[in-house]
């Protein structure tokens, strides 16, 4: 593996970390740490204030200040290392892209004071669209990684059944990721103090929109599961080799472990790091099916990884 995929997987698995602590954030209610002010904190440059909240807030922002810059040396440095036709550089300009786009985003949510109790349909919104675009962030940055490992170019051709299966797999795991953003927003601005106390919020139907919606995403959850993993075993069936019969066993034991830290979650009340494990599982559950889909239709690309053969090879 040349320096420049070390490189990508790195960023990769960076941004994992930053998405964690932006869920510690929003679990904590720390969102309004730096009040409304943005990129200042408080309209200080290094906030003075030693209150927990404001240090929260102020080392996420740190944080994605620092993805900013790692994002913009992986666009710089494919360009350098890459021919133009390469799809390297064109998953470091996506990556970029959703990088900006993602600070954009967390830029609004503190400027328009949709943080910490903010509990309005705008707040809900706003956080599904947060998550959808990190999502994007992390397939940019995973087919980026891919890419300068070795992995083929994506060609969609003569390929209609998959196209749709795949297809549907993606728009299914974008929504019920949205879904569990907004969920996860309930169950920190409405908790529960017992699982019974939890059952009646649910069913109640003068409850918060919130509250309600928390009934929905197990739901979407069990049969996306079950979709999942009829997809990839077809995927195993149509394209054989060492990589896709990995990668469709991670998918699905991925899928079968995050239903049951679901479940766990919903039993232990949602704790802060049960919410933070369901949100890291889900990232590597969409990280999984990028990387399938991509080994999927590869093709050749796909035989040249396995055999350890990078077909684009970074000029360091």
């Amino acid at each position: 593996m040349n320096r420049f995929a070390k490189y990508s997987w790195g960023v990769l698995f960076y941004n994992l970390l930053v998405i964690l602590w932006g869920a510690y954030v929003r679990a904590t209610g720390s969102g309004a740490g730096c009040g409304e002010h943005w990129p200042t904190c408080n309209g200080q440059v290094i906030p003075l204030s030693g209150r927990v909240e404001t240090m929260v807030e102020y080392t996420h922002r740190l944080m994605s200040g620092l993805t900013l810059i790692l994002v913009v040396g992986l666009a710089i440095w494919a360009f350098r290392a890459y021919p133009r036709k390469s799809p390297v550089r064109r998953g470091a300009s996506l990556s970029l892209l959703f990088s900006c786009t993602e600070a954009l985003v967390g830029a609004g949510l503190v400027l328009y004071q949709l943080v910490a109790k903010n509990d309005s349909i705008a707040r809900a919104a706003s956080v599904a669209i947060h998550l959808v675009n990190t999502l994007l962030l992390l397939g940019a940055l995973t087919l980026t990684a891919w890419w300068s490992s070795g992995g083929g170019e994506i060609h969609w051709q003569n390929a209609r059944p998959l196209n749709i299966l795949l297809g549907v797999g993606f728009v299914g795991l974008i929504l019920l990721s949205a879904c569990g953003a907004v969920t996860a927003l309930g169950d920190t601005l409405f908790p529960a103090s017992s699982f019974a106390q939890g059952l009646q919020q649910d069913t109640s139907p003068t409850a918060h929109f919130l509250i309600r919606l928390r009934v929905i995403h197990p739901m979407i959850a069990v049969t996306l599961a079950l979709y999942i993993a009829i997809v990839a075993w077809v995927v195993r069936i149509q394209r054989p080799n060492r990589l896709i019969n990995l990668l469709s066993t991670t998918q699905i034991g991925l899928f079968v472990l995050q239903l049951g830290l679901g479940g766990l979650n919903v039993i232990l009340l949602a704790p802060i790091w049960m919410q933070m494990v369901h949100l890291l599982t889900a990232d590597l559950v969409w990280i999984c099916f990028v990387l399938l889909t991509s080994a999927t239709f590869s093709g050749d690309g796909t035989k040249e990884l396995v055999l350890g053969k990078p077909q684009y090879q970074a000029a360091d």
